[in-house]
């Protein structure tokens, strides 16, 4: 698989570096300038959910990491995004939508680096540069797949938007309508952002999707 995609890679322009397992990925990183991750979940040593969580430990927190493995239930993807991925393409798949992904992220990190904003409703504050989540001047701790939600929602504020609209602009991808990804992720943003609070934000439109309102 390793063999097949970096060859496939390299065919369509990438300078690819591969990794047989956790540790060797991971040292790869401090010695090669790597713009995008794709990362297998079954792996010898450490596996990809603990490689994942090290890339952001060590301080690589925007670059790309899509997940690439067979585990493809909602507890596996959420397990997956919860430890650092950004994206998660189950087994099998076309290379084809491989290499779309990987525009698409390549591209959101150039558009996320040269685009960076401060954005606000109410109390709520969202800093793009510098990744920190405030309410009423509080600091909340979001991860990655988390903060991206939330910038979504806070980019598309007033407007209510469908469960396909929010997979496709904060993953890139269509997962599976069958799973509950993003009612999953929605929860975990309410936990954090509106449950201590007496003005809530994010708002239920039943049969349509979600709102991010004042």
């Amino acid at each position: 698989m390793a063999a097949f995609i970096s060859q496939g890679l390299r065919e369509s322009g990438y300078k690819v570096f591969v990794a047989y397992d956790g540790v060797n990925g991971l040292e790869l990183l401090k010695q090669k300038e790597i713009d995008l991750v794709v990362l297998d979940i079954i792996l010898p040593g450490i596996d990809g959910l603990e490689v994942a969580k090290r890339i952001r430990q060590i301080g690589y927190e925007n670059l790309p990491i899509i997940m690439l493995t067979a585990l493809g239930t909602t507890e596996n993807i959420v397990k997956g995004l919860d430890s650092g991925g950004d994206d998660y393409l189950v087994k099998p798949f076309k290379f084809k939508e491989l290499l779309a992904r990987i525009r698409a992220h390549t591209r959101k990190k150039f558009v996320a680096e040269n685009n960076n904003q401060i954005l606000v409703i109410e109390d709520l504050e969202l800093d793009g540069d510098t990744k920190i989540v405030k309410r009423a001047g509080q600091e909340i701790k979001l991860t990655s797949t988390e903060f991206r939600l939330l910038e979504y929602l806070l980019k598309n504020k007033n407007r209510v938007l469908s469960r396909v609209d929010i997979l496709e602009n904060v993953w890139d991808i269509n997962f599976n309508m069958g799973t509950n990804v993003v009612d999953v992720y929605v929860n975990y943003l309410r936990n954090k952002i509106d449950k201590k609070f007496e003005v809530k934000l994010i708002h239920t439109v039943i049969g349509m999707g979600y709102v991010l309102k004042d």
